[in-house]
């Protein structure tokens, strides 16, 4: 199969990409044919050097930044284009009218394959006096606040790079184009599945959506600080909540990372029918566990430097750690993530008389010298929605303590010690349980990296998602855009013979003189069977 990735991400990520999911993905699926389209700020919308091992090309689109050269739209098709964005700015400051989201989406991108004109037009001033009479208009959603003059023009400016993808040279039937594919696979949501959804609606090629983390969630989370005013926010947000309602409308089959991921999506609207969880592979699953424990007790503890972390959950339980074990050690691994807070973070240590106890380590050169250095690993965060850190830390072969938030349940299941959010006694109670039990650590730790193993590795992944394309293809119409002769079957068996492409032959004329052509009358000439072709023509003809 001819299977098209498609992502965000830079030239950076396409060189790395042969150690990245894409590249893992691909390297293990060998029997199928991989080519990676990036969505990101390069240069180009053509990948410069060869491509990663395991991919058949690469191909990016920059879509953050200068709008690129083309042309404007002529004169009659101006009106096109205004009344399809028109239709969709309203499907975003209009509850009534959320329905024409999609119609509006497709219309712009058949525009868009007509003349290439989008991105020119998006960036014109009718475009903007469009999204300004609309958002000002009566029964416009303006809870966040009435749009001034500079909200239209930065709202329309990230408009017209978000709606990029619609106008890819992506879209035809060639080697490089969407068209080709037998489905394409969408890697993290968001722009990137506008191809996808773009080449479904013109060559009906179904696609597979795939999400490490919800694009919507994390969405909402970066815009509480992002630089703009809040009509801004709310109009880009809607767009967002838009583009994954259809996302998950059309997609063929959904793949989230964990059952966590599954309940968010399946309250976005996503049909449970259509979901399966497959968790996300890491080249971790294949290191060898960490070496023997420091001799005197430590607890490691990992993340960002922030309150979503819950660093002060770890020293004040670590304060009552001290009481019952002084010779304890704690390591606090990571990043500042919030201003003043690793210094808040060691006013707290110093506090509860801890500080000489404590060492905050900063960022650890691999994750894997953090888990060697400590007996047991901690996370205290107040929700966790990525299972990598987790992962990772049980495949150290270390006994790992989290609170039960987010995926932590999921992932670290029996083989961990799952604690309340905000609890230092239940927090310090689970410490030191382990760290004066040598069997039983030793029992978890091999239990966690076990488990981990059996979830995270590539071959599981791999054999996941072998089956998803299998069944789809199967599934789906040989010839979706030939609908007066569509069959409810898979590509036929000649298909995947290269040089013998599948054509249908179009009726002969009859013969001179008015006589039909032998096969015309061998058609007319009525069979024993009622005019029914007998079983050895029909297979013949199959």
């Amino acid at each position: 199969m001819r299977i098209a990735l498609l992502t965000e991400g830079t030239h950076a990520v396409a060189q790395r990409a042969g150690g990245g999911w894409c590249g893992r993905l691909a390297g293990a699926l060998a029997e199928h044919e991989f080519q990676l389209y990036l969505l990101g700020t390069g240069g180009g919308p053509e990948y410069a050097g060869p491509p990663p091992r395991g991919l058949a090309a690469v191909h990016e689109l920059p879509i953050w930044g200068r709008r690129p050269a083309g042309r404007r739209p002529a004169a009659h098709r101006r009106r096109s284009y205004a009344a399809a964005y028109e239709e969709l700015v309203r499907s975003l400051v209009r509850p009534a009218d959320r329905a024409g989201f999609g119609p509006a989406l497709y219309r712009l991108a058949e525009l868009a394959a007509e003349d290439g004109a989008l991105p020119a037009f998006l960036a014109s001033g009718r475009a903007h006096r469009t999204l300004e009479r609309v958002w000002r208009a009566p029964g416009a959603e303006t809870a966040a606040g009435q749009p001034l003059v500079r909200d239209v023009l930065v709202a329309g400016d990230l408009l017209e790079q978000l709606l990029r993808p619609l106008s890819a040279p992506w879209y035809g039937t060639g080697p490089t184009g969407l068209g080709s594919a037998d489905l394409c696979h969408v890697a993290g949501g968001g722009p990137a599945a506008l191809p996808a959804l773009v080449a479904k609606h013109l060559h009906g090629v179904p696609f597979v959506l795939t999400e490490h983390g919800l694009h919507l969630r994390e969405q909402y989370r970066g815009y509480r600080t992002a630089p703009y005013r809040w009509p801004v926010r709310a109009l880009l947000l809607a767009f967002f909540r838009q583009l994954t309602a259809e996302t998950y409308r059309q997609a063929a089959v959904l793949t989230p990372g964990s059952a966590y991921d599954r309940r968010w999506q399946e309250r976005c609207g996503a049909d449970p029918a259509r979901i399966r969880v497959v968790h996300e592979s890491t080249p971790a699953a294949s290191r060898e566990p960490a070496g023997p424990e420091p001799e005197r007790p430590t607890l490691v503890w990992a993340g960002a430097l922030e309150p979503g972390r819950d660093p002060e959950l770890m020293l004040h339980a670590f304060a009552r750690v001290r009481t019952e074990l002084p010779t304890a050690r704690l390591r606090m691994y990571g990043e500042e993530a919030a201003p003043g807070y690793l210094a808040h973070c060691r006013a707290i240590a110093r506090k509860l008389g801890i500080e000489p106890a404590v060492d905050f380590a900063g960022r650890p050169p691999a994750t894997a010298d953090a888990w060697a250095a400590g007996t047991a690993v901690v996370f205290t965060a107040l929700a966790q929605r990525s299972p990598r850190l987790l992962a990772d830390a049980m495949l150290s072969g270390r006994a790992v303590i989290a609170t039960e938030v987010g995926v932590a349940p999921e992932v670290l299941g029996p083989a961990g010690l799952l604690v309340p959010p905000r609890s230092p006694r239940a927090l310090a109670d689970a410490c030191l349980a382990l760290l004066t039990d040598e069997e039983r650590r030793a029992r978890l730790g091999l239990a966690g990296r076990l488990r981990a193993q059996e979830r995270f590795a590539l071959e599981p992944e791999a054999a996941a998602f072998r089956e998803v394309y299998l069944e789809l293809v199967s599934r789906w119409p040989a010839f979706p855009a030939a609908a007066a002769r569509m069959q409810p079957f898979a590509r036929p068996a000649e298909y995947w013979v290269a040089g013998a492409p599948v054509t249908v032959e179009a009726p002969r004329t009859p013969a001179p003189g008015g006589a039909p052509a032998p096969e015309a009358a061998a058609e007319a000439d009525p069979s024993p069977d009622g005019g029914r072709a007998a079983p050895g023509a029909l297979a013949e003809a199959l």
